[in-house]
Parts: structure tokens; sequence; C-alpha cells
């Protein structure tokens, strides 16, 4: 008798059944998927509610017409120049406050004298409004590049310094303890121990501070700015431009997603260097 050869058990993999596709209505039920159908139903809806309504357009325009201007407005309205303006300030007074904010938290951290010296400068500031700041950086600065900084660095400063100083006091100790038995020195314990521990802390003090930033660098470009999308929010609302102004949210809507999503990415990349 010949031996069987239908797929049982011992089956190689050659001639094992191949997995079943997955149907529309599975991958319509992934997340990703579901987060973009949301946006997707709410901007119909939005859509319909205008045209039924038959409401004034410069109350409430359609999306549809709002998608209309963006694009006039980056073809021929400069709105391109607005957005590099607004993101080199943002993005310049975050990476300044970036940098001062972690040396300042690590130099807190490790410093009993440096962190009683800071310590009531920082719990009288942080909660201040920093949009209270503004006349008084006006009259010091005027409204040109470093006013704009300067705002902007003082948005992301205090959440990256709290941030910086919580994560390293809650790092292991036995860690250090261990290093230092190993003959690590103290720059060497701050690199290797104390900083990819607090990284995490250190993230989200980032994420606070730079949509801080991006809040401060838009309200000071609505009250002095001549070049920038807070500038060309305000001037839009003075004219009755609504679907200019419904514009100009979107563009800062979508640099939040792409701000969120960068960061999302960039805290993978540094959990994976943190283990290793």
């Amino acid at each position: 008798m010949s031996p069987d050869t239908t797929a049982g058990p011992l089956a190689s993999p050659d001639t094992a059944p191949a997995a079943p596709p997955r149907g529309l209505l599975a991958r319509l039920g992934e997340p990703k998927a579901l987060s973009w159908i949301a946006v997707a139903v709410v901007i119909l809806a939005w859509e319909l509610t205008v045209i039924v309504l038959q409401l004034n357009p410069i109350y409430l325009p359609r999306p549809s017409r709002i998608v209309v201007a963006l694009f006039d407005m980056f073809r021929n309205g400069g709105l391109t120049t607005d957005l590099i303006a607004t993101l080199t300030r943002i993005f310049g007074g975050f990476f300044i406050a970036l940098v001062l904010g972690v040396a300042l938290g690590v130099w807190m951290a490790v410093s009993v004298r440096v962190r009683a010296i800071a310590d009531n400068f920082i719990a009288a500031l942080y909660p201040l409004p920093k949009v209270t700041l503004i006349p008084l950086l006006i009259i010091w600065l005027g409204t040109g590049g470093p006013f704009m900084l300067t705002i902007s660095m003082l948005g992301a400063f205090f959440p990256v310094v709290i941030n910086t100083v919580l994560g390293i006091s809650q790092c292991d100790q036995g860690l250090v303890l261990a290093a230092r038995d190993l003959g690590a020195s103290r720059r060497q314990i701050i690199r290797m121990v104390l900083l990819p521990s607090a990284i995490p802390s250190i993230f989200a003090g980032i994420r606070l501070g730079l949509g801080v930033s991006i809040i401060l660098v838009v309200a000071a470009e609505m009250v002095v700015g001549k070049v920038g999308l807070g500038a060309r929010l305000y001037l839009a609302g003075q004219v009755l431009e609504t679907e200019q102004v419904f514009a100009v949210l979107i563009v800062l809507a979508t640099l939040g997603i792409v701000v969120t999503k960068i960061q999302d990415a960039i805290d993978v990349r540094l959990g994976h260097w943190r283990v290793n």
C-alpha cells in the first residue's frame, strides 16, 4: 500500500494552508483606520449640516470651501512664508529650552545646593501665565526675532526642567551604587545611568513644553506679529474671512498631528536606546 500523501499533522510548511485573507470590515475596525474614519464622518456631517441648514459662510463655511481657500492661500497668499516663520520661532526657542532645561534639571538633581537656589524661582515662575509676560518682553526685546524666540523658550523651559529633575530623582539608587562600585566617574554615572533612567520623564516634559511653545508663539504673533500663522489668523478674523480662519486652524491642527507622530517615533527609538 502506498503511503498516505494527504496533509496531516506532520505536513510540511510548504503544504500548510495559507491564512485566510483579512476582510475589509476587519481592516476598517483597526484603531488607525477608525481614527481616520471618525474624522471623515465629522467632516461629512459638517458639510451636510451647512448645506441643509443653509448657514451663512461668515459663521460656518463648508469644509470643501475651506480646502479650496487653503490651497489658494498656499499657492498665492503667502501661507508658506507664514508657516516657515512660525515653525522657525517655535523650534528655535524650543531647542534652546531643551538644552538649557535638561542641563539645569540634571544640575539640580545631582546638587542639593543648586536645587535649593533654583527651587523657589521655578516654583514662582512656572505657574505664572507666560502670556502675561508678553508686554514686559516687548519693552525689553522689542517685537522682532529675540522676542519670539524668548517667548517660545519660556513655554518649554519649565516643563523640561521639572520633568528632568523628577526623572533623575526617581532613578534606582541601586544602579547608581553599582556603577560607583565599578569605578564609574560622576560624569559617567550621569550619562550612562541617570539620563537613560530619566528619558521617559524628560520626554513627557518635551511633549508638554513643545505644546506650550506652539500656543505662546501663535498668541504672540496675533498680538505683534506681521508674519506668521498667528498674524494671518488675526488678520483674517478682522476682515471676516472665516474660510481663511479655518484654513489656518487646519494648518495648526495638522502641525499638531505631525509633531505628535514625530514625538511618538522618537520616543520608540529612545526607548530602545534606553534598554540597550
